[in-house]
């Protein structure tokens, strides 16, 4: 029996690794060459797009290197209500926010900013790559090309995510994220975006990894318990490491 949601999903990953190999392994480079240079590779989504970011770091096989940015009021933890999605998403479209969190970061020129956003039209991740590139940092956006291509700009800049790329990584999912239709719905079913960020961003820590073991670069790697050949402190210099890191790059 053939489950037409895994049917679809592989379809949109297919599409990826055909289409987007290529702005993925441009990516990799990027992110190699900040973190072999000892610099951040920062993340940043909101919403569903801040699922990507935890997954990359702390998270089994992440490398020490990449930076969530992650803001509560920008994340659900409530359905309705305090911490809830319709807020957050009121909250995410506000001009003018995001710089209320961002300024409690430090970024450096020649660093990456890695932003998530599916429809890549909301100020969040807009005004955060514009933060990012007038500090001279790269910018890498992940977000859907047929949102790009097709939808009309809300931010007052004209500007739409895609527009603020130095690289343009398509999650190759749909305007509508899901996937599945429903006899009688105008409404699909079973988002994509998700799964298709979370390949991508997979994909970009294997690839940077693979480069900065060629560069020399002694990493880091966030592990499984279960690898036993690794010392049972070893997550303590995983931690150490990742802490140093972020409080050099503050000054």
């Amino acid at each position: 029996m053939s489950i037409c949601y895994i049917d679809k999903i592989k379809e949109v990953v297919k599409k990826i690794e055909e289409t987007q190999s290529e702005n993925i392994l441009k990516a990799a480079e990027l992110c190699a060459d900040a973190i072999s240079k000892g610099k951040l590779v920062h993340l940043f989504g909101s919403g569903h797009s801040v699922l990507p970011i935890q997954d990359v770091f702390p998270r089994y096989g992440g490398v020490v290197g990449f930076h969530p940015l992650m803001d509560p009021r920008l994340m659900w933890s409530n359905v309705i209500g305090p911490g809830g999605a319709r807020e957050l998403l009121w909250i995410e479209r506000q001009e003018g926010y995001i710089v209320n969190f961002l300024q409690s970061h430090h970024f450096q020129k020649d660093e990456v900013m890695i932003v998530y956003s599916h429809g890549g039209l909301n100020a969040a991740p807009i005004e955060t790559a514009m933060y990012a590139k007038e500090r001279g940092l790269k910018v890498i956006t992940v977000t859907s090309k047929e949102n790009y291509d097709k939808a009309t700009p809300n931010h007052s800049s004209g500007k739409k995510l895609g527009d603020l790329a130095d690289v343009l990584i398509d999650n190759c999912c749909p305007l509508e994220d899901s996937l599945v239709p429903i006899e009688g719905y105008h409404q699909k079913v079973g988002a994509s975006s998700t799964v298709a960020t979370i390949v991508i961003s997979q994909a970009i820590v294997s690839e940077t990894a693979k480069i900065l073991q060629k560069k020399g670069h002694k990493m880091h790697i966030f592990v499984s318990p279960n690898v036993v050949e690794i010392p049972k402190d070893y997550m303590h210099e995983v931690y150490g490491a990742y802490t140093e890191l972020v409080k050099k790059n503050k000054n």
